[in-house]
């Protein structure tokens, strides 16, 4: 028979799993709080999120199912990551998938191989017909997206394509560019993974559905909402914007820029877009993209 001793050893034991299981509970439950508590937040900037689709039809809008467990990442909802909570290793591998559209203009896949991250920025000019935006990747933090745009603009698909669309809406304030189509559908062919800062949140983490701010000047992935459908189109943020932090951010626009870009929003927009926005009074058409 088991001693008075053992017995309360296994009494203890007992006890610690239930204090356990109950912490964890609280911890859920106060995720799951958390979750509902943005979702008046995210309904006010939906419509400022849907601007960035890709609006392609083979896109259909998907649920995910209720997880039984929430996971957390260590960023505060609502605050955009400050960087990286680790570097990149000095190499990395990219993965471009091909999507079941046409390319909008043809073009060769990016290389996916020894992926370089030690070069922190690549300067880059792009002129457009209302002036120069002078650009700064940011290689360190998303080098696949940052390798994809460089490949594309060596292969001169941005030459002579329009920023299709503008938003000048409350707390939304973007140019965005990057389809040859000019309709916010096409894109290259292909498409990839999100990087900084969403990948530096848990899949599952509630916080991935809070807005948080990207800073004026800032450049931008559009994307279709589906998982790896990053392609070509891009947004340059003017003025302080309100955004679930699920866009690839991959440089910074210099104050030239910036000035180019004011200057067409102050022109306005035709309100054409569904999902907010449209095509500037100004137009803006990208003339070509070089490294500096």
């Amino acid at each position: 028979m088991p001693s008075n001793e053992q017995r309360r050893e296994a009494a203890k034991r007992k006890l610690e799993r239930q204090l356990e299981r109950r912490a964890d509970r609280a911890r859920k439950r106060k995720q799951l709080t958390i979750a509902g508590s943005v979702l008046g937040v995210v309904l006010v900037v939906a419509a400022g999120a849907v601007v960035f689709s890709l609006t392609r039809g083979d896109d259909e809008a998907t649920e995910a199912s209720a997880a039984e467990s929430v996971t957390a990442s260590p960023q505060s909802p609502g605050v955009m990551p400050a960087g990286r909570s680790e570097p990149l290793p000095e190499k990395v591998s990219c993965t471009y998938t091909p999507d079941s559209q046409p390319p909008a203009k043809q073009v060769n896949p990016p290389r996916t191989d020894e992926i370089d991250t030690t070069l922190q920025e690549v300067s880059v000019s792009m002129q457009t017909t209302q002036g120069n935006i002078g650009l700064v990747l940011d290689n360190a933090d998303s080098p696949c997206t940052v390798n994809n745009f460089l490949s594309l603009a060596s292969q001169n698909y941005f030459d002579n394509t329009p920023c299709h669309r503008l938003v000048t809406s409350e707390g939304l304030k973007v140019l965005q560019c990057g389809d040859p189509t000019g309709t916010g559908t096409g894109g290259p062919g292909y498409g990839f993974a999100n990087e900084f800062p969403t990948d530096q949140y848990e899949a599952s983490d509630p916080s991935l559905q809070v807005p948080v701010t990207y800073p004026r000047g800032t450049i931008a992935m559009a994307n279709s909402g589906q998982p790896d459908s990053n392609g070509s189109q891009f947004f340059l943020v003017y003025a302080d914007s309100q955004l679930p932090p699920q866009y690839t951010a991959f440089g910074k626009v210099d104050d030239t820029g910036l000035a180019t870009i004011e200057k067409v929003a102050a022109a306005g927009d035709d309100g054409s877009m569904q999902a907010g926005g449209g095509k500037p009074n100004l137009p803006i058409d990208i003339t070509s993209v070089r490294m500096d």
